[in-house]
């Protein structure tokens, strides 16, 4: 396999990388506009009205994927404005997130990734789940996001009535659903130590590692957020090519770390 990995043509990398997002994003706002304005929630349609959670609690994900491609500037390479503007509203409508904020956050993530001082990384409880989810939680989940969620549901609910059933099941529970999923998959499986049969030194400086899944599973699990070490090691690529990176070579413990690694857009 070769490690070194050529990234599209930037016509054709800005082409898709806006196709898609219009893609996902434009789903996530239809979906969740026809469940809080036109749908009506019955004992007769819970099993869609369960489907359509998941469905939106996936593209949830994908919104936040789509906006770290844009704090790389992998989203519309060569525009900064652009994948500030993009970055910027679409983590505003996810939870209310501060763009500046989370993209200087991620980028400490990447500098000092499954080390102190990583704000996407618990030392203290490097193996347990749900103690490093409720890390993670508090440091991201600060008042503003508690703000403007709790805005959004008092309009909802005592404004424009809609049953509060139906706010919970296809407005909370896929935003808190996506964090976990993302925080699975994107966080606690690639970054967290391991012990008994599983341990295993880290392939880098990165202290990552990628998962096995194939294209339709790592589509599925987290839009190929579990290819982690490819990630870590070519930030510059976009979502969709990180399978390609990886047949590539990006993540092979082999492959020397200063032909990989791409700087990180300040």
């Amino acid at each position: 396999m070769n490690p070194h990995f050529a990234l599209p043509e930037r016509g054709f990398q800005r082409a898709a990388g806006l196709a898609l997002a219009l893609a996902i994003a434009g789903s996530w706002l239809a979906i969740h506009v026809w469940g809080m304005f036109v749908f009506e929630i019955s004992w007769s349609n819970w099993p869609l009205a369960l489907a359509v959670a998941a469905v939106q609690c996936w593209l949830s994900v994908g919104v936040f994927i789509v906006c770290h491609d844009a704090m790389h500037g992998s989203l519309v390479p060569g525009h900064p404005r652009t994948n500030g503007a993009i970055g910027a509203v679409l983590l505003a409508l996810y939870a209310g997130f501060a763009w500046k904020q989370l993209r200087d956050a991620h980028f400490a993530h990447h500098k000092l990734a499954g080390r102190a001082g990583d704000p996407d990384f618990d030392e203290h409880h490097p193996d347990n789940f749900w103690r490093w989810y409720g890390t993670f939680f508090r440091r991201y989940f600060g008042w503003r996001s508690l703000l403007f969620v709790h805005t959004v549901v008092g309009i909802y609910w005592l404004v424009l009535d809609i049953p509060m059933v139906q706010i919970v099941l296809l407005y909370g529970l896929p935003a808190l659903g996506s964090s976990l999923q993302l925080f699975y998959f994107g966080t606690f499986r690639p970054h967290r130590h391991m012990t008994g049969e599983e341990a295993g030194a880290f392939a880098d400086r990165h202290n990552t590692r990628s998962e096995d899944f194939g294209t339709l599973a790592s589509l599925a699990s987290c839009f190929h957020f579990g290819y982690h070490l490819e990630h870590h090691r070519r930030p510059d690529v976009p979502w969709w090519a990180l399978p390609a990176a990886r047949r590539a070579g990006v993540g092979r413990d082999d492959v020397s770390e200063p032909e990989l690694t791409a700087k990180v857009p300040a």
